[in-house]
C-alpha cells in the first residue's frame, strides 16, 4: 500500500518521538514538495535554562529533506541522510517552525547527476525560526542519492541495444 501525504502526516504526528517532544508536521503538500513542522515549547522539552532543547530542534528537522526527495524521485533511487550540522543562533523561548521546499528543478538536478549510477551528495539548509521570524537554529543536511543498480542495469542494456 502506498503511503499518501495525508496518511504520512497523521502517522508521523502520532509517532512517539514527535508526539512526546511537541513536534507536529502541520503542512505536507500532496506532491511531497513542501513541508512545515512546528515545535511547541512545553515543560518537558525545555532545557535547563528554559529554552527549546537542542535535541528537539534538531529532531524536528531530521527526516524531512530525505523523505521529500525520496517520494519525489520514486522507487528507482536510494535516498539516505549522509551528514548533518546544527548551529544554535538564539535561544528558542517559544514555539518554533521549519519549512522545507523541494522544487522540480532540484529533483531534475538530482536525477541528472545520478543518471550514470554515481552517488550524489547534496547539502540542504533549513532555518528554525521563532514566531517573530528570529532564526533560532540553522540546520544543514547532506542527502545521498543513487540510482538503484537494478534500474541502471536495465537502462544500460537498453542503451546498448540502441
Amino acid at each position: 500500500m502506498e503511503v499518501t501525504p495525508f496518511m504520512f502526516r497523521h502517522g508521523i504526528n502520532l509517532w512517539p518521538p514527535f508526539l512526546f517532544s511537541g513536534i507536529k508536521l502541520t503542512e505536507l503538500s500532496n506532491d511531497w514538495r513542501h513541508a512545515r513542522v512546528v515545535l511547541r515549547l512545553r515543560p518537558w522539552n525545555r532545557n535547563y535554562v528554559g529554552s527549546q532543547f537542542g535535541g528537539s530542534l534538531f529532531s524536528m528537522t531530521d527526516p524531512f529533506w530525505m523523505l521529500l526527495i525520496l517520494h519525489q524521485l520514486g522507487r528507482d533511487y536510494i535516498v539516505w541522510d549522509r551528514a548533518a550540522e546544527i548551529s544554535f543562533e538564539k535561544p528558542g523561548r517559544g514555539h518554533v517552525s521549519a519549512t522545507f521546499d523541494v522544487t522540480p528543478e532540484i529533483v531534475d538536478e538530482l536525477r541528472a547527476a545520478a543518471a550514470g549510477g554515481e552517488k550524489v551528495l547534496r547539502w540542504f539548509n533549513t532555518d528554525v525560526v521563532a514566531d517573530d521570524g528570529t532564526v533560532v537554529a540553522k540546520v544543514r543536511k547532506q542527502i545521498y542519492v543513487r540510482l538503484k543498480k537494478s534500474r541502471r542495469t536495465t537502462e544500460d542494456r537498453s542503451s546498448d541495444a540502441a
